[in-house]
């Protein structure tokens, strides 16, 4: 461990699995608040995908992030000046955290059911 994550560490009064979820929370808001609003279209959903999910993948303790753009909103017959504006349902994420032998996996789908862009822990297990 690094000066700077013991110093890190320090500053958290809890435990380290907490501390996961707590991770796996602030990088599934960072997808919603810093990319929701994003244009895109057909041609751009593929790379808009792998930008999200390669920025939250240089994040501090991140194993793995998956993005994917639901391409149902987009019409075939888009032309080069249209696009949307990404929102937060049309956003699913997986996201692991692995830190101090606690491995977590928090979503974001969009649940029908509650009309609402849902962001959860679906597991937390030990590495």
């Amino acid at each position: 461990m690094t000066d700077r994550e013991t110093l890190a560490n320090s500053r958290f009064s809890c435990t380290p699995r907490e501390r996961a979820v707590f991770e796996a929370g602030i990088k599934l808001a960072t997808i919603y608040h810093q990319f929701v609003g994003t244009p895109v279209n057909l041609e751009s959903v593929e790379k808009l995908e792998d930008a999200i999910s390669r920025s939250i993948e240089v994040q501090p303790y991140v194993k793995s992030a998956e993005v994917t753009i639901d391409r149902s909103f987009f019409s075939k017959e888009m032309d080069r000046y249209s696009y949307l504006s990404l929102t937060g349902n049309m956003i699913d994420a997986v996201i692991r955290i692995e830190l101090d032998g606690n491995l977590v996996t928090a979503e974001m789908r969009f649940d029908r059911e509650l009309n609402y862009p849902l962001m959860f822990i679906s597991d937390i297990s030990e590495v």
